[in-house]
């Protein structure tokens, strides 16, 4: 059993660091191109930042396992919301964007109940409701470039191959700034995202075996925490680097992209099967803590400690719940 934890978080490890080389060569690769830096940090990094989530999945549905891809998608955007905005109001109060409840919070909310809608009248999804959930993603897209000529420059953050913390004059630094070092660091990372993926589904497919847990759970549970970590952990730097209103904005783009990007591809490879359980109690617990983030931020566009801990406890109480049959 020990070896099936080291396993999953070698996976989840694994995965993020090919996530990490993924967007750095094709970030250099784009600027490379002469694709203008913000296009650059609007699309291939947000996108890039969203495919350690994508390869989980369509590991998982390839390999049979539909509960836990959509049960990852479910409990990755109710962690974002309880857990990622609960603990980090908790360690300071978080500044709201009136403009991000007034624009972002409505598309996020939108597309999580046609997320709901299109699962239940299937009792599944289907490759056309993919191709629906990646035309709102093209949508969402557009919108992002059209609204980007209004932030000021320098504010979105472009990794690239050369931006280790080698010394300048290092071999590492120099293959780094090459062509050829950025399309290396594009095939190692997509390798390593594979290699992860695998990882990960194989192991926590065989804990759930191994203790009984339905694949569900395991995806709402230890599959959704463990991908979200990397949100949690830039959150927090976010607001305690001042800039807190950045947070919830990681939070809504994530949320939105989980969905009609991660479950919109996966759904047009492969076909999803979508359970009643999910249908009838994890979709609306999805919605509710959507629903809930909006009063809790309108007040006085903050989201403080009291706000982070009733965000908090909500969520610690689904998870509760989640687990407590296994017991």
């Amino acid at each position: 059993m020990l070896l099936q934890f080291f396993l999953f978080a070698l996976g989840l490890g694994v995965l993020y660091l090919g996530a990490d080389w993924l967007v750095r060569g094709a970030s250099a690769l784009a600027l490379d191109l002469g694709i203008r830096p913000l296009m650059v940090g609007l699309t291939v990094v947000a996108l890039g930042t969203s495919m350690p989530e994508l390869l989980l999945n369509v590991f998982a549905v390839v390999q049979g396992v539909d509960a836990l891809a959509i049960g990852n998608i479910i409990g990755s955007n109710i962690a974002n919301i309880g857990l990622i905005l609960g603990v980090t109001a908790l360690v300071l109060p978080l500044t709201v964007a009136p403009e991000a409840l007034k624009k972002e919070y409505p598309m996020m909310l939108g597309v999580t109940l046609l997320f709901w809608f299109l699962s239940w009248q299937g009792a599944g999804l289907s490759r056309i409701d993919g191709a629906i959930l990646v035309t709102c993603l093209v949508a969402f897209m557009v919108y992002i470039l059209k609204t980007a000529r209004t932030r000021p420059p320098g504010s979105v953050e472009i990794p690239v191959a050369d931006d280790f913390d080698a010394p300048e004059a290092s071999p590492l630094a120099r293959f780094a700034s090459t062509k050829l070092g950025r399309v290396t660091y594009v095939i190692i990372g997509m390798g390593m995202l594979a290699l992860g993926a695998e990882l990960m589904v194989s192991s926590a497919v065989d804990i759930g075996d191994r203790l009984g847990i339905h694949p569900g759970v395991i995806g709402l549970t230890a599959v959704a925490i463990g991908t979200s970590l990397p949100e949690l952990a830039a959150s927090l730097v976010c607001a305690l680097r001042g800039e807190a209103d950045m947070s919830v904005g990681n939070v809504l783009g994530s949320n939105m992209l989980n969905i009609i990007f991660v479950v919109g591809l996966v759904a047009m490879i492969q076909p999803m099967a979508v359970e009643q359980e999910a249908l009838d109690i994890h979709f609306p617990v999805m919605v509710g803590f959507t629903l809930l983030l909006f009063p809790l931020a309108w007040t006085r566009f903050r989201i403080n400690r009291p706000e982070g801990a009733v965000l908090l406890t909500a969520f610690l109480s689904y998870f509760a719940y989640l687990l407590y049959p296994y017991l």
